[in-house]
């Protein structure tokens, strides 16, 4: 009809938005289980004593590298890392474990992988390694009970037989495998340390913690 205005509909929305009605919130997806696992002695030993592993040794070449060295006529050149190795090593600066790095050599690319990581405690072009490590351990406050290592070969005996655990990768020399109290299945350089790593975060129990999230891209992070 003229000059009929029709009513608007109960239940039209006001102001031409509609209303949105909250429901239940969404339920938290669980923690995931690990799928990791380690022997119950194997995680004993790499808790360490009293207030467990505060600090962990790592050498480069053939642990966190597959321990070849390219050489260009202008020197080395480059390393190969892994970044499942670098997400370990800021995994363990998580937890409170100290990432530590002894090497025996040096060169710009290693000291750019040690930057980007922010790894702050490391011994560059090291002949005596014990001598860097120890100056290391008692520079973050540790004592030796206190601390794990990895290495590879003979000049990083004197670490692994000075650690409270002793971890090597399935390359390393016989001498360095027979005193290891862990002989990782990785290979260097292909995620030999982030077993280490893994390891250490199980059996401090911290590993399901960090698994349960936020998971991040540490890696390259600073």
């Amino acid at each position: 009809m003229d000059g009929a205005s029709t009513p608007p509909a109960a239940d039209a929305p006001r102001g031409g938005a509609a209303e949105l009605r909250s429901g239940p919130a969404p339920a938290r997806s669980p923690s995931p289980t690990p799928a990791l696992s380690f022997p119950a002695e194997l995680l004993l030993a790499a808790r360490g004593a009293g207030a467990g592993i505060g600090a962990a040794i790592f050498d480069v070449d053939g642990v966190l590298t597959d321990g070849r060295v390219y050489i260009g006529a202008d020197g080395e050149a480059f390393k190969a890392f892994s970044t499942l190795d670098g997400q370990g090593l800021k995994l363990l600066a998580q937890a409170g474990i100290v990432p530590i790095v002894v090497t025996g050599r040096d060169s710009p690319g290693v000291r750019r992988r040690m930057a980007d990581l922010g790894i702050d405690h490391v011994a560059y072009g090291a002949a005596d390694k014990i001598a860097a490590a120890a100056e290391l351990v008692e520079r973050v406050g540790l004592g030796w009970d206190r601390v794990a290592a990895m290495g590879d070969d003979w000049p990083d005996l004197p670490i692994l037989r000075r650690a409270a655990f002793a971890c090597a990768p399935p390359h390393a020399h016989i001498e360095v495998r027979t005193i290891a109290r862990h002989v990782t299945a990785a290979a260097a350089g292909h995620g030999a340390a982030r077993e280490f790593c893994d390891l250490l975060l199980v059996a401090s129990g911290r590993y399901a913690e960090l698994l349960s999230g936020p998971l991040f891209a540490l890696d390259g992070a600073r």
